[in-house]
């Protein structure tokens, strides 16, 4: 794996910022569409696919956009589903290091899977700094319209000068045709911004995060007939959801007017993307929920300064590399935060089609919970794409570009290809400290829950098999005929399309307002503190806490990786050995340097009970913890602390880690057997 130190890599891609100013700054309009798919729109995703577009919904002004701008064959959403897309939009980073990579709470053990999946934050930290925050440092009026789904208080406090408030998806139900899930009081909104923000002669960015194509029981009643002709036989989701697109499409073309009347077009970047995938028929496998191509791979249209017109780029862009590409454009001379993951594309807008520069060279997308399928990952590398499974195990490879519908798996051809990415992939996520699935001690699998009885969970990858994960290995059979533009989760399962219980004007017309508080299933998970790590296994599968009040051990059962018989005393490797079954947290046989050192990140953390990033003997002595690789240190504390002051650094920790590891490790083979 390839890395560029973080500042170094920050100063490479802001030297052209430095000379900056006011009058050289450009206007940013991101206009992010909800739940629509690659093939969703009436302009093609790429030149040479012709399913790469809709032949039945007609959305002329963003066509028109595509037409007069670049458009991107291989961009993809932070994520498969609604909210973790939108935390990543905010703060530049992955949701799997945001610790948010699923919209809606997630199944538990009382559900019966195989796994259990972790517990996500609710609700953006006011820590983070958010490409609002940074834009308003550079001088810009700010604004979001439409969907937060964020929380935290809302856009205006991480940011945003104006904003709908802290909405969901239940603040565009009351919207009825003319005005349709507030597509045009969005509009109306930021056209007012664009006004004056113009005669000011101040800069602004502006997101329309729109809620179509959400709620298509709202779409226009004309439209709506036109699609009933067009979609013969169509059921009523369908044809609501493809007469909203032409309606989202309408509220585009009032905003490029707009543009244009105010004689700014010149200077002003429009940036068209959907918040994630969906089903795409036959063209792309999968849909939201899962991180097959389906359901993250999404339409992106560029139209701005320097950009030629019906350009296209191949590269590979997330939504996140937009943090810094706006940063760089608007010349923001504030420091960015070192953890961001995206890179700037400005060079793809002027025609250079060299790869995109981040911090790490493979884009992972994480999504360790059932909805689509059952958990896993895939990391992307040059054209090849891995797809990893907590279930089974098993890992695909694909060959995107020559297989964009990833039906033929390499994984048993490339054998060494496959291991060196699956490989790849667990580093990232232990370095970013990123949540996963634990084993289900409830688990019965002699009568295992169908991951068709999860919302959302049918027709997703095809890969389910009743008892969950992997699939199979040879050619993968054509995924059902799921109509085109036709959402994978018949419930939309990130927020239901469901009114909220809270109390809200029904804003008919092109009105507007402030969010109501959210009080559907999405916001009934509390918020977790951004600080705390994740759940662990214990022997058999239970699920702890890792904070430091509740590290002391309770009765759980296990050892909690307590010295017994048949630990060598002074032989560390053998106490890897003995407790490898206990260090085993996928349930894979085995237990790699990364699934380790993960592991002890979680542990030191909660031994630290004053957080100065170094343990005293109070911290540790006398401690009977419940997570193995935390027995470790009580149990080999004379070989962790190395220089015997009796203050252990987490550099001692995860060296006699390595050390016990490697001597494990008799055949070298990077991993341990656990049984």
């Amino acid at each position: 794996m390839k890395f560029l130190p973080t500042q170094l890599f920050l100063l490479l891609i802001f030297l052209p910022a430095a000379t900056a100013n006011a009058a050289d700054q450009p206007n940013f309009l991101f206009l992010l569409s909800d739940d629509q798919a690659w093939t969703g729109l009436s302009c093609q995703m790429h030149p040479d696919m012709q399913n790469s577009k809709s032949h039945v919904i007609e959305t002329p002004n963003i066509a028109r956009l595509s037409s007069e701008g670049m458009r991107f064959s291989a961009a993809y959403s932070p994520a498969s589903v609604c909210a973790p897309t939108r935390i990543s939009l905010q703060t530049g980073k992955s949701p799997a290091q945001c610790h948010w990579t699923k919209a809606a709470g997630s199944v538990t053990e009382a559900d019966g899977f195989k796994l259990i999946p972790p517990r996500n934050r609710r609700s953006i930290e006011t820590d983070e700094t958010t490409i609002g925050e940074l834009l308003q440092s550079a001088g810009y009026t700010t604004a979001h319209f439409g969907k937060w789904h964020i929380s935290g208080g809302g856009p205006e406090q991480h940011g945003y000068d104006e904003s709908d408030g802290d909405t969901g998806n239940q603040d565009a139900e009351p919207h009825l045709p003319p005005n349709p899930v507030d597509i045009f009081g969005m509009g109306e909104r930021a056209m007012n911004v664009m006004t004056e923000s113009a005669t000011s002669e101040k800069p602004f960015f502006i997101q329309m995060s729109y809620h179509a194509l959400h709620y298509p029981q709202n779409a226009p009643p004309e439209l709506v007939k036109k699609y009933q002709k067009l979609i013969p036989g169509g059921n009523e989701k369908e044809v609501g959801r493809s007469a909203m697109s032409e309606a989202l499409d309408q509220g585009v073309g009032q905003l490029l007017e707009k543009i244009e009347s105010l004689g700014i077009a010149d200077n002003t970047y429009v940036i068209y993307m959907s918040d994630n995938g969906s089903s795409t028929r036959q063209t792309l496998r999968g849909g939201k929920g899962g991180v097959w191509e389906g359901g993250v791979r999404v339409p992106l249209i560029v139209r701005g300064p320097g950009i030629a017109a019906n350009s296209w780029s191949h590269q590979r862009v997330v939504g996140y590399d937009f943090y810094p590409t706006l940063c760089e454009l608007a010349g923001v001379q504030k420091d960015l935060p070192d953890t961001i993951e995206g890179g700037s594309i400005t060079h793809l807008f002027r025609g250079d089609d060299k790869p995109v520069t981040r911090p790490r060279e493979e884009l992972v997308f994480h999504f360790p919970h059932y909805q689509g399928d059952t958990p896993h990952s895939a990391l992307l590398l040059d054209d090849w794409k891995i797809m990893h499974f907590y279930e089974t195990g098993e890992t695909h490879l694909f060959d995107l570009g020559k297989d964009i519908s990833e039906r033929d798996d390499f994984a048993q051809q490339k054998p060494e290809l496959a291991d060196s990415m699956k490989e790849m992939l667990f580093a990232y996520l232990a370095e970013i400290d990123a949540q996963m699935p634990v084993k289900n001690p409830s688990y019965d699998p002699d009568n295992p829950p169908s991951i068709d009885k999860m919302r959302g969970g049918k027709n997703g990858g095809g890969n389910q098999k009743g008892k969950g994960g992997g699939g199979k290995k040879k050619r993968m059979s054509e995924e059902s005929d799921t109509p085109e533009n036709t959402d994978s989760d018949p419930d939309d399962s990130d927020s239901p399309d469901k009114p909220g219980t809270a109390e809200m004007e029904k804003k008919k017309g092109k009105g507007g307002g402030k969010g109501s508080k959210r009080t559907t299933e999405e916001s009934e998970e509390p918020a977790a503190p951004s600080k705390t790590p994740n759940p662990a296994p214990v022997s058999g599968g239970s699920v702890i806490d890792l904070s430091p009040a509740a590290f002391q051990r309770i009765a759980v059962g296990g050892t909690g990786g307590l010295a017994k018989k048949g630990d060598a005393p002074g032989d560390a490797g053998s106490w890897v050995t003995n407790h490898a079954g206990e260090l085993d947290t996928n349930g894979d046989g085995s237990v790699s340097q990364n699934e380790l050192m993960s592991q002890a990140r979680m542990a030191f953390h909660a031994f630290d009970a004053d957080q100065n990033g170094v343990l005293s003997s109070a911290e540790y002595e006398g401690k009977n913890p419940v997570m193995a690789v935390a027995g470790f240190l009580t149990s080999n504390t004379t070989a962790v602390d190395a220089n015997s002051d009796s203050i252990i650094t987490a550099q001692e920790f995860a060296g006699a880690l390595r050390i016990a590891f490697d001597q494990a490790d008799s055949d070298k083979d990077g991993i341990v057997a656990s049984k």
